[in-house]
């Protein structure tokens, strides 16, 4: 009777963690990011500098635009189909809505890709004001949070 009951619990155990071992969404194979700044570009008069981040070799980079208007720098990320302001000034690093002035993508098309509480959960990534390296490397680590689950293949 013994031997029946712990062979039942293991099998219970197994299609338990099989079943969500298919729950847990896939991640790619490598998580390297690369960050690329971009030289000899006429970048206007407002950006400052501009990189591109690749989270995989498959699909399109995303570009970041530096823009700094005081004290405050504005980090545009933008790809195709969304686009997203990392702000860095005297209250801290965190994510927000892109200015309308400087909107490219419609905003239809970015609302379905992006998850607007995650931005707001994003507001406030740290306190303190980051440096140039540090803010890119924030946000190739949050930006894959902002996308909607139907729509993290346009990153990986």
């Amino acid at each position: 009777m013994k031997t029946i009951k712990l062979c039942s619990a293991m099998a219970g155990l197994l299609l338990l963690t099989s079943s969500l071992s298919f729950a847990i969404p896939l991640q790619p194979a490598s998580n390297e990011v690369k960050i690329t700044p971009v030289e000899n570009l006429f970048l206007g008069k407002t950006a400052e500098k501009v990189w591109t981040v690749n989270f995989s070799d498959k699909e399109k980079p995303v570009t970041i635009t530096l823009h700094q208007v005081g004290k405050t720098k504005e980090f545009i990320v933008r790809s195709e189909y969304f686009e997203v302001a990392y702000v860095s000034n005297k209250h801290g690093f965190g994510a927000t809505q892109v200015p309308r002035s400087m909107r490219k993508v419609p905003v239809e098309i970015n609302s379905a890709v992006l998850n607007l509480q995650q931005i707001e959960n994003q507001k406030m990534l740290t306190p303190n004001q980051v440096s140039e390296e540090f803010a890119l490397g924030l946000i190739a680590n949050y930006l894959p949070d902002l996308l909607n689950n139907n729509y993290k293949h346009l990153l990986f």
